[in-house]
């Protein structure tokens, strides 16, 4: 539907919140975070702590950062719980 998934397997928004993501919305980036696979490496709190906040409710504010800020510290995620959908870009 022309959004991009910084993962190649899952190609909508639907297609993520069946795969029990929970959506963190933005105004040039959705933010996506599935607790039941996230390994806490902390590299999201560790890479923009503006944005990934675990004391704070709610923990992702993705318009805290720019959406290519967000979106290299997402990449960096191990297990593949954090995903994005730039908005900017559709």
């Amino acid at each position: 539907m022309g959004q991009q998934v910084n993962n190649e397997h899952f190609s909508t928004e639907e297609e993520l919140f069946e795969a029990g993501y929970r959506k963190y919305s933005g105004e040039k980036i959705d933010i996506f975070y599935n607790k039941e696979i996230c390994i806490h490496s902390g590299n999201c709190v560790r890479g923009n702590a503006a944005v990934f906040e675990v004391g704070r409710r709610p923990w992702i504010m993705p318009d805290n950062a720019s959406a290519d800020e967000s979106s290299r510290v997402i990449q960096t995620c191990p297990s593949g719980a954090l995903k994005f959908i730039r908005k900017d870009e559709v």
